[in-house]
């Protein structure tokens, strides 16, 4: 357990002077609300099930993820999608043009774009190649007192692969930081989340999303993991309504099928070992495909660029990610629906 960790050292200055704002939803708070008129927040008074703001705090979706997650909803802080979350962060820790974080290539593209928009350098530390396992010492090396964030994708986009619990820890342990452990694709890995040890690690944050296993990708919904002191900081910052109330219904309506979201996972996962068969075995450009505890399957092949546009005229679109460090002629392809995988094989044994 990390013992030095001193949060408030980390917290921008005029975040901890910042008086947050407070909505009419957040100060009045009786559970009681049958007998009572709200004209407080200058709504449009017809009704039509969505004039009326949403819960600030989102406490429904709360509730559910409180109790499949096994943690306390002091615990969680939802975003518009992820993305939003991870801004957040930049914005309470990180001082524009002095602050750095810390990136580990190929990876997630927005913890750069987020950079970029809040004026924090983005220091990399390329993956081992091979493996794609974070470099620990180097990582380490290139710290200094201005480095406030690690950024650790595990399950890694684009590669599929789960980082080692060893250097995990080891991470977590000698960082001073805050280490941002992206879970976007945990649901689909045989390792167990690093959920289970937030109480441990007191700079660990961890976003996890419901657009992957959760197939809600269209209402945009992300979720932060933190220790209630970490996430009262970016409570005090969020905008006050932002997770709308259409989101809000549609995350209650499946989160209340939990049963159906892991059968939909386990025949996902199902698919991705039948298709990396079948790939490793039948299409002979295939040069390598890579171990993947997400949803996804990482491809060495001959030619990237010309496989990605012969599949463009099957009418296949895949990802090519050969312009990404350490993935050099790499096709990335999401597992789809049994069907969707057949087609995917037929057009990938047809083109030459």
């Amino acid at each position: 357990m990390k013992t030095n960790f001193n949060l408030e050292s980390l917290i921008r200055g005029n975040i901890k002077s910042l008086k947050p704002y407070s909505s009419a939803r957040d100060e009045y708070k009786d559970a009681n609300t049958t007998e009572m008129i709200f004209l407080d927040a200058n709504e449009n008074p017809f009704e039509n099930g969505v004039n009326r703001y949403p819960d600030p705090q989102q406490n429904g979706v709360k509730d559910l993820l409180a109790e499949i997650k096994g943690v306390s909803k002091e615990n969680i802080l939802l975003g518009n999608g992820s993305d939003e979350v991870l801004d957040l962060i930049y914005r309470a820790f990180c001082e524009p043009n002095k602050d750095n974080v810390i990136s580990l290539p190929p990876t997630y593209g927005m913890y750069d774009v987020l950079a970029n928009i809040n004026a924090i350098e983005n220091r990399t530390v390329l993956l081992s190649e091979g493996d794609f396992q974070p470099q620990v010492s180097k990582i380490l090396k290139a710290v200094d007192a201005n480095s406030k964030i690690l950024f650790l994708c595990s399950p890694n986009n684009p590669t599929g692969n789960s980082f080692t619990s060893e250097s995990v820890r080891e991470l977590l342990t000698k960082f001073k930081g805050l280490v941002v452990i992206d879970e976007a694709y945990i649901d689909f890995s045989e390792q167990k989340s690093w959920l289970e040890r937030l109480s441990q690690f007191p700079n660990l944050i961890i976003t996890q999303t419901l657009s992957k296993a959760f197939g809600l990708a269209g209402i945009r919904l992300g979720v932060c993991y933190a220790s209630k002191e970490i996430i009262k900081i970016l409570n005090n910052i969020k905008p006050p309504y932002n997770v709308n109330e259409l989101t809000q219904q549609r995350a209650i309506l499946r989160l209340e099928k939990i049963d159906e979201v892991e059968n939909e996972i386990s025949q996902l996962i199902s698919e991705r070992k039948r298709l990396k068969k079948e790939l490793e075995c039948c299409v002979s450009y295939i040069e390598k495909v890579y171990p993947s505890d997400g949803n996804f399957l990482l491809l060495k092949v001959d030619d990237a660029t010309k496989r990605y546009k012969q599949l463009i005229e099957y009418g296949v679109v895949i990802r090519n990610r050969t312009t990404q460090p350490l993935c050099e002629n790499c096709l990335r392809i999401s597992v789809g629906i049994c069907e969707e995988n057949q087609r995917l094989l037929r057009a990938l044994k047809s083109i030459q």
